[in-house]
C-alpha cells in the first residue's frame, strides 16, 4: 500500500479515498495520521465523504496517543459497554458539521445504541496504555457518578430532594 504512495497511482478523489479507508484500519498511528493527510486530498478534490473520515482519522490518531479526540468518531469496548473516547470540549457541534460528523449528544446516543444492540466486547489480555488509561477513567467517572447518585437520593445532607420544613 505504502507503494501507492510514492508511484503516482492514486490521482482521483476516489483513489485517494480508498488508500484513506485502508490506512484508517491500519495499525500505527503514522498510518492513522497518513489516512488523515489522504483524506483531506480526497475532500480537497471532491470526494462526499473525505471530510468525515479526516476527521475520524485525526481523532484516531489522537486517541491512541492518548489525547481526546477532536470530533467524537471513535467508540471503545470498556468489556460491558461501548464507550465514545474522550472528547476535546473546545470542538463544538458546529466545527463537527464542518466535518460532516453529528453533534456530539448524537455520537452518544449512538455509543448507548451500540450497547443496548450488541453483546459485550471482550476486552483482550494485553491492552495499550492508552486504551487502560481510558478504562480507568471511565471506572473512576463511573464510581464518582454512582456515589454522586447515592448521595442525591435525599439522604445526605446536600440532598435538594429533601424539603425544608
Amino acid at each position: 500500500m505504502h507503494s501507492l504512495l510514492t508511484t503516482g497511482v492514486l490521482q482521483s478523489a476516489e483513489d485517494f479515498y480508498g488508500a484513506a479507508r485502508l490506512f484508517q484500519h491500519g495499525d500505527d498511528p503514522a498510518e492513522f495520521e497518513q489516512a488523515h493527510q489522504l483524506a483531506l486530498k480526497a475532500a480537497d478534490l471532491g470526494h462526499p465523504d473525505a471530510r468525515w473520515l479526516a476527521a475520524a482519522a485525526l481523532d484516531r490518531w489522537l486517541v491512541v496517543q492518548g489525547q481526546p479526540q477532536r470530533y467524537g468518531t471513535q467508540y471503545l469496548s470498556d468489556g460491558v459497554r461501548q464507550r465514545l473516547m474522550d472528547v476535546d470540549p473546545a470542538t463544538t457541534d458546529e466545527e463537527r458539521a464542518r466535518w460532516n460528523v453529528p453533534p456530539l449528544a448524537e455520537q452518544r446516543r449512538k455509543a448507548a445504541e451500540a450497547t443496548r444492540n450488541h453483546p459485550p466486547i471482550a476486552l483482550p489480555p494485553h491492552l495499550p496504555d492508552w486504551y487502560q488509561q481510558a478504562l480507568e477513567r471511565w471506572q473512576e467517572a463511573d464510581a464518582a457518578e454512582e456515589k454522586d447518585n447515592a448521595a442525591g437520593d435525599g439522604s445526605g445532607p446536600d440532598s435538594k430532594a429533601r424539603k425544608e420544613p
